[in-house]
């Protein structure tokens, strides 16, 4: 089974998730970048109401194949309770049918699950299947502690779901 871990970030601690799963999980890792001509998203009026916006944001790469993979891991951080706008337009330009998905987001509880059933629903719409997710608080901490904390939450959910298959 091929996995892959697909994520959207400009935050050092996002980024420190999703390479400790793909480590630890001997997974693809799949970076999605928005426009690079911004600075940050919230650094401007223009740009805090770009992060709220869905399906209108420029990503890079424009499509992504999920054909070779069974399990996909898709994690993003959140403003407001919502998906980073990215991974929105992505999931509405993948296919996911079929895909047995793993969502993860490194905010809050309360903003992490309003941006897990915002891109569950999502998915669920292009096909795939929510088998699990994650809330990694990441707010604060330095990277050797996120990295830490992700190790725990793979042992604890036991994310290396098809390593016997």
């Amino acid at each position: 089974m091929k996995t892959c871990v697909i994520y959207y970030s400009r935050s050092g601690n996002t980024a420190m998730v999703a390479r400790t799963l793909a480590e630890e999980l001997d997974a693809d890792l799949i970076e999605i970048r928005d426009l690079d001509d911004r600075k940050g998203f919230m650094s401007s009026f223009r740009s805090s109401i770009d992060a709220l916006r869905e399906s209108k944001t420029p990503i890079k790469p424009e499509k992504v194949d999920l054909s070779g993979y069974d399990l996909v891991y898709l994690g993003t951080p959140t403003w407001a309770g919502k998906p980073a706008p990215a991974i929105i337009t992505l999931i509405d330009r993948v296919d996911f049918l079929g895909k047995d998905v793993i969502l993860f987001t490194t905010m809050s509880r309360q903003g992490g699950e309003g941006a897990i059933e915002r891109m569950a629903e999502k998915i669920g719409a292009r096909g795939g299947r929510i088998i699990n997710f994650f809330i990694q608080k990441t707010a604060g901490k330095e990277l050797i502690q996120v990295r830490e904390d992700t190790l725990r939450i793979i042992n604890e959910k036991d994310l290396k779901i098809y390593e016997a298959r």
